[in-house]
């Protein structure tokens, strides 16, 4: 590019773009022009585009259209369900994508979008916005001066999870618009659930989709920070799911999971479902050679809250704790750091083999948990 203002197109306009991206985009003005809009609700691509004044002509009902439109840069994918057709479809067009998590369901997907060939999918960003958070960097910082990866002797992740409801009470969010067709929720769902089957076979136990799901769709952040700090786990050598002592019908379960590092330590999650717990906690704390850190993260909707960043280090009981702190979150550093590689071509933290990772990550826990619980597995997970 030769300019240095970005014109992004916005496709899925629900919570994470309400609460997230299209204010941050309006913050980040100097740097990003909103240029288009897409949602399959129609009146909620209307109300957004007007808004943050997207002209009529430039409000969408679907991604394909607004693909084939054009007229900017880059595009945001903030769709639910797996972005891995309509990334492929933006990178032949030769835009720039950001794509939340999950990229894709299934090693298929990421085959696929492999075989574009580099110079496509080097403009590729996978929304790990955990990684881009100046707390995270700095602790990537830390842990290679204790001796990088190797340094590591455990890595411990806590996620105290309540009600998604809870957590966007303060965001006053209108309700669903109910204006979209039931033959067309038919269809996405069906397309949705593809890839799932080819990842999982096509009667896969409910357990085993429902433990895939949560690591693809949320364990996969604290995923992407282990890769940051300690690249891909090594090993799953323990995987178990149990409901909370209030769960009520629909409610996920809390899972533990464990295993090796290639540097040779070990990690551990915790991603524990609490419907009625006060507010969202997440821990990732660091044990290495000559000292600890751990990672505070506040609650993933809370634009402007600071992750906090606690490191201890001394000897002989003589102990120096300091803290970090940063005004910018991970969501605006990852948008900086979009910006950096639709206008400089700098890469991404992660891309499609991050991606596959996780993939390769779910359906070993899968098999773990199959064989603890005497179920079958199927599709690509029956492979190790």
């Amino acid at each position: 590019m030769t300019t240095d203002r970005v014109r992004v197109a916005v496709a899925g306009l629900g919570t994470i773009a309400q609460t997230i991206h299209l204010p941050l985009l309006e913050r980040l003005g100097s740097r990003f022009t909103l240029y288009a809009v897409a949602d399959v609700s129609p009146s909620v691509a209307e109300r957004t585009g007007e808004r943050y004044g997207v002209p009529a002509e430039r409000r969408f009902t679907s991604v394909d259209a607004m693909l084939q439109a054009g007229g900017f840069d880059a595009v945001l994918l903030l769709t639910s369900g797996t972005h891995a057709p309509a990334t492929a479809d933006a990178l032949r067009r030769g835009y720039h994508v950001l794509a939340e998590k999950p990229l894709g369901y299934a090693q298929q997907e990421m085959a696929e979008l492999e075989g574009l060939g580099e110079e496509l999918t080097a403009r590729l960003m996978v929304g790990y916005m955990k990684q881009y958070d100046p707390a995270a960097q700095r602790l990537t910082a830390l842990v290679e001066e204790a001796g990088g990866p190797a340094a590591i002797h455990h890595i411990d992740v806590t996620v105290l999870h309540p009600s998604p409801q809870s957590q966007l009470a303060f965001a006053q969010l209108p309700p669903p618009a109910g204006d979209v067709s039931p033959d067309l929720l038919a269809e996405l769902r069906a397309a949705g659930d593809k890839p799932l089957r080819t990842a999982l076979g096509e009667e896969a136990p409910a357990a085993l989709r429902e433990l895939y799901g949560i690591i693809m769709n949320s364990v996969c952040h604290e995923l992407s920070l282990i890769r940051l700090l300690a690249g891909p786990p090594a090993t799953v050598d323990h995987a178990v799911m149990w409901p909370a002592r209030n769960a009520g019908p629909g409610d996920a379960p809390s899972l533990e999971l464990s295993g090796e590092l290639r540097g040779g330590g070990r990690y551990g999650i915790r991603w524990l479902y609490q419907p009625n717990y006060p507010a969202y906690r997440e821990t990732v704390a660091v044990h290495h050679a000559t000292g600890s850190a751990e990672l505070v993260f506040p609650a993933p909707y809370f634009l402007n809250a600071p992750t906090l960043l606690i490191a201890t280090t001394g000897r002989e009981e003589q102990q120096t704790r300091t803290e970090f702190r940063s005004p910018v979150s991970g969501f605006e550093a990852e948008l900086t750091a979009f910006h950096r590689l639709v206008t400089q071509g700098v890469p991404p933290l992660s891309g499609v083999p991050d991606a596959a990772a996780d993939i390769a990550f779910a359906q070993a826990a899968v098999r773990r948990l199959a064989d603890r619980d005497g179920l079958t597995t199927a599709g690509e997970s029956a492979h190790e």
